[in-house]
């Protein structure tokens, strides 16, 4: 398990990736509950980058504040590469933001069955190309309890949205 510095340190590397290339970010969040936004938030000068966080727990809010339809999360569970992508797409449009990145899985204890079991986590990452946006998105199955499950989602979904910033540069 990676320890709070490890994991303020890929935050940090975002935030300055980003204000170097002079993009912004947002994120939508459900299983990490905020925990993305606040590893972004807590370095100094991530407001030169960092356009909003959503935390969108519950379908109702993934429906209300993202635009997701209710019948589209019925149909893939909120748990889906669907619904991670909408998630990245969605909170990228609201905010205009050059990058996006979703999260959407099962922290447990309990929700896992046995076609998602705990630490299934699907991470959307979302990046502005001219006028369209592109999307990719990965599934994982972490180990561990709740905490640890959480804290791999975010360390992933952060390193993902970093990779595809430092490309960006190079293009």
């Amino acid at each position: 398990m990676a320890d709070n510095n490890s994991m303020q340190d890929i935050a940090r590397n975002v935030v300055k990736n980003a204000i170097n290339c002079k993009v912004n970010l947002s994120v939508a969040e459900s299983c990490t509950g905020g925990l993305i936004s606040k590893l972004i938030t807590d370095i100094p000068g991530s407001s030169n980058c960092f356009s909003q966080g959503l935390v969108t727990y519950s379908d109702d809010a993934k429906t209300k504040l993202l635009g997701i339809n209710t019948e589209d999360l019925l149909r893939f569970g909120a748990v889906s590469e669907f619904t991670a992508k909408k998630m990245a797409e969605r909170v990228a449009k609201i905010n205009n933001s050059d990058f996006s990145l979703a999260v959407t899985g099962i922290a447990g204890p309990t929700g896992g069955t046995v076609e998602k079991p705990v630490g299934t986590v699907w991470i959307a990452w979302g990046v502005k190309i001219q006028d369209k946006f592109a999307l990719e998105s990965e599934l994982f199955v972490f180990s561990g309890d709740r905490n640890e499950i959480r804290n791999q989602s975010a360390i992933m979904a952060l390193l993902g949205i970093n990779e595809r910033i430092k490309i960006s540069k190079s293009v």
